[in-house]
């Protein structure tokens, strides 16, 4: 009975996310930034949480980018959290951590539901785990993110 239940939360909490996770309209969010020149390429991140370990990401929508930015020189500090799926294999650009960050599908949130919120090294920990029970869909978003600089492209 206990993995009946373990499973039906983890499908209703997978649903729950990617409703909340789901784009916001355009003319909400269009209405309230000022124009910019989309960005060239991809841009990268360093993300950090409450265990101080850095992370870096990698950006590729403009939206995103320019968001990142925005939260970077405290222009903005609404949805200050790094939300994505992750992809169980290390990037170039990010050597420490065996896992990385998808960059089409990074977004910001101000709130999530507690079953995608993990810490950088408990994800790396619990890597092989991922996908099930923990972090179902491999969605990670870590509650304590936030950006702190972007570096130079590698």
């Amino acid at each position: 009975m206990r993995r009946v239940f373990i499973k039906a939360a983890s499908v209703a909490a997978v649903g729950v996310l990617a409703f909340a996770a789901a784009q916001p309209s355009q003319a909400s969010t269009l209405s309230n930034q000022p124009v910019r020149a989309a960005a060239e390429g991809p841009a990268y991140f360093v993300m950090t949480d409450i265990t101080r370990a850095e992370f870096v990401i990698k950006l590729t929508k403009s939206a995103e980018i320019e968001h990142a930015r925005e939260l970077i020189s405290g222009e903005t500090d609404a949805m200050p959290h790094v939300l994505t799926r992750i992809i169980k294999r290390p990037a170039s650009y990010n050597p420490r951590w065996s896992f990385q960050a998808n960059p089409d599908q990074t977004q910001f949130f101000d709130q999530a539901i507690e079953v995608c919120d993990s810490t950088i090294p408990y994800v790396e920990e619990h890597l092989d785990e991922a996908g099930g029970p923990f972090l179902p869909g491999l969605v990670w978003c870590d509650w304590s993110s936030r950006l702190v600089r972007e570096i130079p492209a590698p």
